[in-house]
């Protein structure tokens, strides 16, 4: 017993017993001097983290749209685990980044791009967890996606060929995706009442995404995605013939149902039509996402303003809407042609 009276025993086995009788000498030597002082207890074992439980907790500890955590998910188990996971998160250098990239598909910059920017980040929490002192991400430009290709947007001549060329069920369902410049998992999500054809608005507060091939209803992209969208004056008698023949009474039914009249609408329902409609209209290279880009080009075309055309497409900021305004530059010549016509318009007449 020890002297504060409770039970002590040896910090480690002995391999003698005359390598214990020594321990227990000068643990008594210490008490009849004064000395001794129960030690500290040994701290505990240093549990080892493997990048694959780190990067599992990490992506299960945060508050992500079901689409984007099963994004996450794949680019982990096809790109991050099976190069990585094993791996001490300690032992992970710049140069093991550095030979992970080497060993990515030089075919898929984007894929690429986006597991090298998950990574950063996992490891980025890392070093606020104390797990390492330095983040081994530091390749220049590796979380830099490839430029996007040039997207031509639709004349309205274009447009028009490619509604007379749908099937009459999907013919609202293209205008409001141009002329609204809505995201198609928008505009799959609309119900009834978010429609108000007497005032011409269209109120976005859902939309839906695919997950494992379940269709998920969330929030739209961003904060500012919730937004009430005014509709052009010449749609509203299609998109009210649209609702009196496709769409159900009650206020919860949906806008553009599925087959059934009551689940969503499959994007891929819409390919096959899309693909007839587009070639008829001469733009093979046209796809549905990019009507909203044609909608949005046609609005700065019109003369919305940056922040007009931000709330408009429910932009978290003016960064993405400037591309339009860069779209719709093409009309210079156009303004040039109306200023020389204004100043001969001030020009003074002979008399």
């Amino acid at each position: 017993m020890a002297p504060d009276f409770q039970r002590m025993k040896a910090p480690d086995t002995f391999l003698t017993k005359g390598d214990a009788e020594a321990w227990l000498g000068m643990q008594r030597y210490q008490i009849m001097t004064g000395e001794w002082m129960r030690p500290e207890p040994p701290p505990p074992p240093q549990v080892v983290e493997t990048f694959a439980h780190f990067a599992t907790s990490w992506v299960a500890g945060r508050e992500l749209k079901p689409k984007t955590r099963e994004g996450y998910e794949h680019l982990l188990s096809r790109y991050l685990m099976p190069e990585l996971g094993r791996r001490q998160i300690g032992d992970i250098t710049p140069a093991t980044v550095r030979a992970w990239w080497a060993s990515m598909p030089a075919d898929k910059p984007t894929v690429r791009a986006r597991a090298y920017s998950l990574l950063k980040a996992m490891m980025n929490s890392a070093v606020s967890d104390d797990l390492i002192s330095a983040n081994p991400c530091r390749l220049r430009g590796g979380s830099s996606t490839p430029r996007e290709r040039d997207i031509r947007p639709a004349s309205i001549a274009e447009l028009d060929l490619i509604v007379a060329a749908m099937p009459e069920r999907f013919r609202a369902l293209v205008l409001v995706c141009a002329w609204c410049a809505l995201r198609q998992g928008e505009v799959l999500e609309l119900r009834r009442g978010d429609v108000d054809v007497l005032r011409g608005t269209i109120r976005v507060e859902r939309a839906v995404s695919w997950v494992h091939g379940q269709a998920i209803v969330g929030t739209p992209k961003s904060a500012a995605g919730t937004r009430t969208v005014a509709v052009p004056p010449h749609l509203l008698p299609a998109l009210q013939h649209h609702l009196d023949t496709f769409t159900g009474p009650r206020d919860k039914d949906l806008v553009f149902p599925g087959t059934d009249g009551e689940a969503h609408l499959q994007p891929s329902t819409l390919y096959k039509p899309w693909r007839t409609s587009r070639d008829a209209a001469g733009r093979p290279d046209l796809r549905l996402h990019d009507l909203r880009h044609t909608g949005a080009t046609m609005a700065a075309m019109a003369g919305a303003t940056l922040a007009e055309l931000q709330q408009r497409l429910g932009h978290s900021s003016v960064n993405a809407a400037l591309r339009y305004q860069h779209a719709a530059a093409g009309r210079d010549r156009q303004i040039a042609d109306a200023l020389s016509a204004m100043a001969r318009a001030a020009e003074p007449t002979s008399g």
